[in-house]
């Protein structure tokens, strides 16, 4: 009897330890719940996206994303200013208040330039594209999935690191076990306490693509709120 106990338990063991998923595994289940039908690698469509910020007025984005033609759009509306970031396969341009020929002057006051075309065509196409982006060329995946507590809730965790050429920054990714939708995701920079973390909620079903509707940004070193991207797929 005790024997047939010991071997009951091995072969449990066995089983639970080859469900357990790889990190390239985890990422598939979790892309095949946000973009089941493949659509993000050909995505054409707008969003709409309201970021709240405290003790600030709001700021209204339209935004266009269209990847085959590598075109992206941004339009942002903030109390009275209106300005305006085009990128179309890497060639930049740029508007304020309807002005598309801004002076030097007015590019100044405004902060308005290409590097800012592009950090703002990078921020909304990685994190609307995620989890699918974490398939990109320079980014590592590491094979290990964690089990972590997060809030009073349990995740399976994805660790992604970058190579030199992409980026420095740690990203965790927080997955639903049961569905495997991400809830969370989190980075950190060299310096120590650093980075933020986010909280997912409520989704918004563009092309096909299930995309977190709200993204809730907080500090890592004292859970500081910083404000919250809303999505949607109407204006």
């Amino acid at each position: 009897m005790k024997k047939l106990l010991t071997l009951t338990i091995f072969f449990t063991s066995l089983i639970s330890f080859s469900q357990e998923l790889t990190g390239k595994q985890l990422l598939e289940k979790a892309i095949a719940f946000h973009d089941p039908n493949g659509n993000w690698k050909t995505f054409k469509g707008e969003l709409f996206v309201t970021m709240e910020i405290p003790n600030s007025s709001p700021r209204k984005s339209r935004i266009r994303i269209n990847l085959p033609e590598q075109y992206f759009l941004v339009k942002a509306v903030k109390d009275t200013i209106v300005t305006e970031y085009a990128i179309h396969k890497g060639d930049c341009s740029m508007a304020i208040n309807g002005n598309t020929n801004p002076s030097e002057v007015l590019k100044k006051k405004h902060g308005l330039s290409c590097e800012r075309a592009n950090l703002y065509k990078n921020y909304y196409t990685y994190l609307y594209g995620l989890p699918m982006k974490l398939k990109d060329k320079g980014t590592i995946i590491d094979e290990k999935v964690e089990r972590k507590t997060f809030k009073g809730k349990e995740y399976l965790v994805l660790k992604a690191t970058y190579s030199k050429e992409v980026g420095k920054d740690i990203w965790y990714f927080y997955f639903n076990p049961e569905t495997y939708a991400m809830e969370v995701y989190q980075f950190f920079k060299e310096a120590k306490e650093s980075g933020e973390y986010i909280l997912l909620s409520g989704l918004e079903t563009i092309n096909d693509i299930k995309m977190p509707k709200n993204r809730a940004w907080y500090y890592n070193k004292d859970n500081g709120y910083l404000g919250t991207d809303i999505l949607s797929a109407k204006k």
